[in-house]
């Protein structure tokens, strides 16, 4: 499994169980918040590493600018879109 169907996956379970969904949620205050999220997804049976997430953001990004504007390196960041781990949080929330 990629780290997009990983993610999909816990979303998933997440929205099914609201002890895990809160416990995804509370990473946020974590001091290692990102390493935390990684130990709960894991013990739910979705093992998956900081790098990954990172990793998997930044290709996500770099492909989503590569798409528009002729891939120029003038595009503007957009706030967050290279976070996977603030992104999926955010649609967890939306989604609930």
């Amino acid at each position: 499994m990629n780290v997009a169907e990983t993610l999909n996956a816990l979303r998933a379970k997440a929205l099914a169980d609201p002890a895990l969904r809160k416990a995804l949620l509370a990473t946020r205050e974590h001091p290692n918040a990102l390493t935390e999220f990684c130990r709960i997804s894991t013990e739910a049976g979705f093992p998956i590493y900081d790098m990954d997430i990172i990793e998997y953001g930044e290709y996500a990004y770099a492909s989503m600018r590569r798409s528009t504007n002729g891939g120029g390196e003038n595009s503007p960041l957009l706030d967050g879109e290279d976070d996977a781990y603030e992104m999926f949080l955010f649609e967890l929330e939306q989604q609930a």
